[in-house]
């Protein structure tokens, strides 16, 4: 099979095990992110990532969260239980995936596009929870940040991809 140029040509699954085609998303922005119920960065982020679902949904930006237990285990529950601390806590109303690996000979597939995408300061591995890539309407990667970047900062780079600024 020839190497993926768009994240439009993967199928991940959601959390409770369903196929999700993510060409379903072509035309929308999205960011991509490796998230973690028990991290120090948890609260920061997951309310920020919900201002930014709620600010830009309706103007085509979609955030994929996909819970990964490889930092600290800091994501030790079941999907279950996953989604119901996001949606309960956080009130998160974007979709929250399949726990995955988001490093190593088991990192997911749509991982390993991502980070072969964009490097961070740290070559292709992801640093910690809360990682995020920035994906345009075409599927490819645009920006990658830090764990410690906050959702809110980078608005200037989804009006940008949205086409809004």
């Amino acid at each position: 099979m020839a190497a993926a140029t768009s994240v439009h040509e993967f199928t991940v699954k959601d959390a409770s095990g369903k196929d999700v085609h993510l060409s379903s998303y072509k035309g929308k922005v999205l960011l991509i992110v490796n998230v973690a119920s028990q991290c120090g960065l948890t609260n920061s982020n997951y309310t920020e990532l919900g201002q930014l679902y709620e600010m830009y949904k309706d103007q085509g930006f979609e955030i994929l969260a996909f819970p990964c237990n490889q930092f600290g285990g800091q994501e030790p529950g079941t999907n279950e239980e996953i989604v119901q601390f996001v949606c309960s806590r956080f009130k998160a109303k974007y979709p929250i995936f399949d726990k995955v690996d988001v490093n190593g000979e088991e990192a997911a597939p749509i991982y390993k596009f991502l980070k072969s995408s964009k490097t961070g300061p740290f070559g292709d591995n992801i640093k910690w929870n809360f990682a995020k890539f920035l994906v345009d309407k075409q599927g490819h990667v645009a920006e990658r940040y830090a764990p410690t970047t906050y959702p809110l900062s980078i608005q200037k780079d989804i009006k940008k991809l949205l086409g809004s600024f």
